[in-house]
């Protein structure tokens, strides 16, 4: 089923065209209608296979249904999430999806100043995304209401259960409006997911979906382990040893993207960058000259990119691995298209394995490891344990503290300690006595 034939509004119908979305995946087609009617879902769905349109664009449909000014203090729309960096990245595609919308999209999390955050709160949001634990800090101090949220989304919600977050999701959603509409997504269904939709859910719809795998056979899959503060070196090495040319490197942020873009002016590389602090026209710039060949690499925020067709591209770089494995599968999805071969490279970071081994269940293999020479990985170092040595020798006393030294002392003419002590007090006694004379 065609995202078309869901007569969206052609303001978010555009910005799914942009992102290069056509066909729907089978949890959009199964959750997009209920959702957009108004009904509480319950659903469970792997990462990666596109639930974040599911939710996202019925909600952003419903709150042009049903326009409102942004007020002071509040919000229409809660959403969820486990962690910072989830909370991140559904602050950015939603607002790819939001991108030609009047919608304003605030992001709360934990690990930065309260301060900031406060302002965003006070001054109103169409739709708030958090963590839990921090939003529950601001509610306390006042600093938003959510009597007024019509739209609540929890997701990876079994994650929130896992992590301990949920008695405090359960408080936050206890404080949203009665006629709210809540979805729930989780990758799994267990007794206690099933009676936490039996709390926060009313006549729920249940969906079940299988997870499909996306990724191109025609797409050669490698990982290079290597440390972070190693990968430019690592990139500028491959360039030269496989005369990689219009190569389309993914960072996971615009910060990132314009460090690499410096690094590689400095080496002499041409490249462009397409991220969102960037205008149109620029970014079609950058795409008109990585497909004429007049840069050899194009840099990008996988968002950005996500409506990039370019034809015959060969080479994929993620430089940062996604946070979500479904945006793994979005990115190497620019190579290996109509029949042709394609390459998926990975720089990976001991601290990204993790993140690895999830794309990998994701896409139902394990990804090849190349071990370059010269940038073998490093693993922090851990303070090594003492040896256990048997018959260990017993400390010797300091020959200061032994009978047999006083001994050697008196033996040599030198007082002992003992003696030492009597001289004093005798020392002492005397210039007593003497003071005593002296007044007598």
């Amino acid at each position: 089923m065609k995202f078309a034939a869901l007569g969206l509004d052609p303001r978010i119908q555009q910005a799914i065209e942009q992102c290069g979305y056509q066909e729907m995946t089978p949890v959009q087609e199964q959750a997009m209608v209920p959702a957009r009617r108004g009904k509480d879902l319950l659903v469970n769905a792997q990462t990666g296979t596109g639930k974040t349109a599911a939710f996202a664009l019925p909600v952003l449909q419903q709150l042009l249904d049903k326009p409102k000014d942004v007020v002071a203090g509040k919000a229409r729309v809660l959403i969820l999430t486990p962690t910072r960096e989830l909370a991140e990245q559904l602050a950015e595609t939603i607002g790819a999806y939001a991108e030609f919308l009047p919608t304003k999209i605030t992001a709360i999390y934990g690990g930065v100043k309260m301060g900031g955050q406060a302002n965003q709160l006070k001054a109103g949001v169409d739709i708030l995304i958090a963590t839990p634990g921090r939003l529950l800090e601001h509610v306390e101090m006042e600093h938003i209401s959510l009597v007024d949220v019509e739209f609540v989304v929890l997701d990876e919600a079994d994650r929130m259960l896992d992590m301990g977050f949920i008695k405090d999701a359960q408080k936050l959603v206890a404080q949203t409006a009665n006629n709210r509409q809540t979805m729930l997504f989780s990758a799994t269904t267990t007794p206690a997911m099933n009676e936490l939709a039996h709390k926060i859910l009313k006549s729920h719809q249940e969906i079940r979906v299988t997870k499909a795998n996306i990724t191109a056979e025609t797409v050669d899959h490698v990982v290079y382990p290597v440390n972070e503060s190693r990968k430019m070196d690592l990139f500028l090495t491959l360039l030269e040893e496989h005369n990689w040319y219009q190569i389309l490197v993914f960072t996971s942020t615009r910060k990132q993207a314009d460090h690499l873009f410096v690094r590689l002016k400095k080496a002499g590389i041409a490249s462009a960058i397409c991220h969102g602090d960037k205008g149109q026209g620029s970014r079609r710039r950058a795409l008109a000259d990585f497909k004429s060949a007049k840069i050899q690499v194009l840099l990008a925020t996988e968002v950005a990119a996500r409506g990039l067709d370019i034809e015959g591209l060969d080479y994929v770089l993620n430089y940062n691995l996604p946070y979500l494995p479904e945006d793994y599968v979005h990115r190497i999805g620019r190579t290996g298209r109509a029949g042709h071969s394609g390459h998926a490279i990975s720089f990976v970071c001991p601290e990204e394995a993790h993140t690895l081994e999830r794309i990998e269940r994701v896409i139902g293999g394990q990804v090849k490891r190349v071990h370059k020479r010269g940038f073998e990985t490093v693993e922090r170092e851990r303070p090594a344990r003492k040896p256990v040595v048997e018959n260990k020798k017993k400390r010797v006393q300091k020959p200061s503290h032994s009978a047999d030294n006083k001994k050697s002392r008196a033996n040599h003419g030198q007082p002992t300690k003992a003696k030492r002590k009597v001289k004093k007090i005798t020392a002492r006694a005397g210039g007593k006595d003497a003071r005593k004379g002296k007044r007598n």
